[in-house]
């Protein structure tokens, strides 16, 4: 257990790495090495391992839908009107029916069973297509219009409808009919009559679960103050989230999935500083999910099943994908205010299958189901194709076929490390700035530049500001930068230069009537387009509050 552990982590990191500096998405290698760690190939994955493949990947799918629901915006998605729940029925529906009339034909399926094939198909990948999602909004494509929103919340809603159909459909399969279901009042409806209330009943009450789970979340967490502290609060966050999956077991009546998709949402909603720090906690969980998600997807792939129905599975494939999608795409955007290139970034963006096919694919065979073994087949071709395509495409695609906007950081993580410019002399001021330098970056695991104007040429003084600098920066990753030059045009050039996140420097002089004296800091304070914090030493204390004078406070706005 151990050694497969450390196979799936190391060998799914590295070769996740690989992909990402070949201009690959990480997944691809991901899955890539899970194919050639499975029993096919080296066997280097313990079938105990492997038999907890689907329990593993629940875990995982939940901490992605966590995600999603913290980084949906609820100004786009009423912005977007219907067309995110146009896109959480019609594509998916209409190629599963496409997919079932083709199979009727290529491999001479009955419809029923066609459209069984046609919902493994259908399914959208939420581990794909969340973290993709995110991504352009991190980055700030289609943002304006609430288009990554859209695909988000669509695909959400279309794994509730296609799982339904294909449990009713593997149930009227396997057992050759369908009973009559009664209800109150003596009324009995067949379980296809049935079905639209089940779609209904499930997505009314995911949303009411997620609803007042994330109600309990606030409660917990920040009125009643239970957690001590930000790893406490990712623990009774997480297990919420797993709950709600899990409880499906018990009282099979809601989504599981949507409802872990609305507690982030309503957290947003009603608390979002405590939104944001489960945000930052999801996303480290998510790195090491992310790896496992993906190595035992590659790994549960059965090459072997593909045989004879390798060309025509990729031209059914190929079939659903363009007639199908495309024509549910369509209607999924008539009326809308997107434009031709935004309709066809659906194609890239809202096409992937991955973890719902992984965790179905088999379930006809195992029934006993005619055709079974080519639905299996097909499942893992789905995935070995769109998973990777659809990931790649969407990162090249984005750029060309989406509009730039301005990222909203109250719905996505900041990436990047902050850097923060030290500018020090050789004066007692140099060691107020390099410890207010040092607070901001160790509570916000940033880095420093130390910075220092040398036009005299003392190496003496420079060497002891060298030493203080390791003094005080020992456990802080910093670069010591020595130039020459007009100081405050240097500082602002070097600022620009490097893209550092704010600019700390020591101030003189004092404050009369709100104007600054001290000819060094104001110049920088007035030219410089990055954020200024001045730390001012008096006497013996130093004054590390952020200045406060009209003119910082401009810079910083």
């Amino acid at each position: 257990m151990l050694a497969s552990a450390l196979w799936v982590l190391v060998g799914g990191f590295f070769a996740g790495q690989l992909a990402r500096r070949l201009g690959a998405p990480p997944l691809i290698g991901m899955i890539l090495i899970g194919i050639v760690l499975g029993s096919q190939v080296a066997n280097a994955i313990a079938p105990e391992v492997l038999d907890a493949a689907d329990d593993l990947r629940i875990v995982a799918v939940t901490i992605i839908l966590m995600k999603a629901g913290l980084g949906l915006d609820r100004e786009k998605l009423a912005q977007q009107g219907t067309v995110a729940l146009r896109l959480g029925f019609l594509p998916a529906s209409v190629e599963a029916v496409v997919v079932a009339i083709a199979s009727m034909f290529m491999f001479n399926f009955d419809f029923l069973t066609g459209l069984l094939l046609g919902c493994v198909v259908g399914a959208e990948s939420p581990a794909v297509i969340v973290p993709a999602m995110l991504r352009l909004k991190s980055l700030g494509w289609g943002v304006t219009k609430g288009i990554p929103d859209a695909i988000l919340t669509g695909s959400a809603l279309s794994d509730v409808l296609l799982l339904l159909v294909f449990a009713l459909l593997l149930n009227f399969l396997g057992q050759g009919g369908a009973e009559l279901v009664k209800l109150p009042g003596g009324l009995s409806l067949s379980p296809l009559q049935l079905l639209p209330f089940q779609v209904v009943l499930e997505i009314g009450l995911g949303l009411a679960a997620g609803f007042l789970a994330a109600k309990l979340l606030v409660l917990l967490l920040v009125k009643q103050n239970w957690t001590r502290n930000a790893v406490q609060d990712m623990i009774i966050a997480a297990s919420v989230a797993l709950f709600l999956v899990v409880f499906t077991g018990v009282f099979p009546y809601y989504s599981g999935y949507l409802a872990v998709m609305a507690m982030g949402f309503f957290l947003i909603e009603f608390d979002p500083p405590l939104a944001r720090l489960i945000r930052g906690g999801f996303d480290v969980l998510w790195a090491v999910a992310e790896i496992v998600l993906f190595v035992l997807l590659g790994a549960s792939i059965q090459l072997q099943v593909l045989g004879d129905v390798l060309l025509p599975g990729l031209l059914l494939l190929v079939i659903g994908l363009v007639v199908g999608r495309g024509i549910g795409w369509y209607l999924s955007t008539v009326g809308s205010n997107w434009t031709g290139k935004e309709k066809v970034f659906l194609l890239p963006g809202n096409m992937a299958k991955a973890t719902v096919q992984a965790a179905i694919g088999a379930l006809p065979l195992a029934a006993g189901i005619a055709g079974g073994e080519i639905i299996l087949a097909i499942a893992a071709l789905s995935i070995l194709t769109t998973a990777p395509l659809g990931a790649w495409a969407t990162i090249v695609f984005a750029p060309k076929l989406l509009e730039k906007g301005e990222v909203d950081p109250t719905k996505v993580a900041v990436t990047g490390r902050p850097v923060f410019l030290a500018a020090v002399d050789t004066s007692p001021l140099a060691a107020d700035v390099l410890t207010k330098a040092a607070d901001l970056a160790r509570r916000s695991h940033g880095e420093i530049l130390v910075l220092h104007i040398d036009n005299v040429g003392d190496e003496q003084a420079v060497k002891e500001l060298r030493e203080q600098t390791q003094l005080f920066l020992s456990d802080i990753r910093y670069e010591f930068m020595r130039r020459s030059g007009t100081v405050p045009e240097e500082i602002v050039r070097v600022a620009e230069a490097r893209r550092v996140t704010d600019v700390v420097i020591g101030k003189r002089g004092h404050q009369r009537e709100n104007v600054l004296v001290g000819s060094v800091s104001q110049a920088v304070l007035e030219s410089s387009a990055i954020p200024v914090m001045m730390v001012e030493r008096k006497g013996t204390q130093a004054n590390t509050k952020p200045d406060l004078s009209q003119n910082a406070v401009s810079k910083r706005e």
